[in-house]
């Protein structure tokens, strides 16, 4: 049965400015609770990568509202030393989400991170609405209460959303095939523009709440993700090259410096932590080298809250509430981009 319909991403939209009384942008609260007891003040979640989300990351994310999660591609005995480093070496008790899979020792993996201090779970699979989750989540909640928040993922449709929700996920990533390194879309010929993920998400009747997860690029893309009705976006490349991401910084002969940011899908990294590739789904890459993680994420602060006051929106809920999209073109998201510097004068 063929049945297209037409799906958005996130260069096809753009929000309808509103009228606003906010005076200040100090006025406008960005959290966002997203149960069991995870609450953020920048809704903005790091992902579980390895070359993203180590105890560095992890502090960081936290100190300035957000959070990070311990990606999950190492030993049990190393990811558990990870958490208990970002404790160890935070002012406050920091936000530290830890990865586990669905299969092997998922469960022994998920009681040793959250022995250590991890804050909450996030099973994490590239195919998320799967009977391998249904299993792994009833056995996660025979083990764990139902005030531990476990977010699971990745889906793309509503009825994804509705099972994991009724399987027993607290929060659900939402999206396949859209982050920068990630190819699934093209080798399987399967997935759903991102934005229109979040869209359809979004309608569920079901108490869980959503992470958008994949294509987000800047601050516009998390505010119109967070109007379309997620709860949190999780970003990779955003965050990606930063000195909180693990690597050495490579220098070239001109001065030019970078990191390795790679997909957990890419046949580098599944040779590296199982020393085998099952599906390559990814790319490796380089991306410059950019300083200190803090400056990016007080800059996203900065866009997000200004997203917010066009849409005269004091929190997420008048945000999702009041926003309206409209459609671009190509030459709308042209116009939309500064582009003095390609004028031919």
């Amino acid at each position: 049965m063929i049945n297209a319909k037409s799906c958005s991403s996130y260069d096809d939209v753009l929000l309808l400015p509103k009228y606003s009384d906010i005076r200040s942008r100090s006025e406008i609260d960005i959290s966002s609770d997203l149960g069991g007891g995870l609450q953020l003040r920048l809704p903005i979640v790091a992902s579980p990568m390895d070359t993203i989300s180590e105890a560095p990351m992890a502090i960081q994310m936290s100190k300035y509202g957000g959070a990070a999660i311990i990606h999950r591609y190492v030993s049990i005995e190393r990811q558990a030393r990870m958490i208990r480093m970002a404790h160890d070496l935070a002012t406050d008790t920091p936000v530290v989400g830890a990865a586990i899979g669905v299969t092997e020792d998922y469960l022994k993996r998920a009681r040793s991170a959250f022995d250590a201090g991890a804050t909450f779970l996030c099973v994490d699979v590239a195919h998320g609405h799967h009977v391998l989750m249904k299993e792994a989540l009833a056995s996660l909640r025979k083990v764990f209460t139902a005030d531990v928040h476990i977010m699971a993922g990745n889906i793309a449709t509503i009825e994804g959303v509705n099972d994991l929700a009724d399987w027993g996920a607290t929060s659900v990533r939402c999206n396949i095939g859209g982050g920068s390194i990630c190819s699934t879309r093209i080798q399987t010929g399967h997935g759903m523009p991102g934005l229109q993920t979040i869209i359809d998400c979004a309608k569920t009747d079901r108490n869980v709440k959503i992470i958008a997860d994949g294509g987000i690029r800047n601050s516009g893309d998390i505010v119109k993700a967070l109007a379309a009705g997620a709860d949190a976006v999780m970003c990779g490349s955003l965050l990606a090259g930063t000195d909180e991401t693990p690597g050495k910084v490579m220098e070239d002969k001109d001065g030019n410096r970078w990191k390795v940011y790679r997909g957990m899908a890419s046949k580098e990294a599944q040779i590296s932590w199982r020393g085998r590739c099952a599906s390559h789904e990814g790319v490796s890459t380089t991306v410059p080298y950019r300083g200190a993680v803090k400056y990016i994420l007080e800059d996203l602060e900065r866009g997000i809250r200004s997203g917010f006051s066009y849409s005269g929106a004091r929190d997420l809920t008048e945000l999702s509430s009041k926003s309206e999209f409209v459609s671009q073109t190509n030459s709308g998201l042209s116009e939309s981009h500064t582009h003095i510097l390609g004028r031919k004068w």
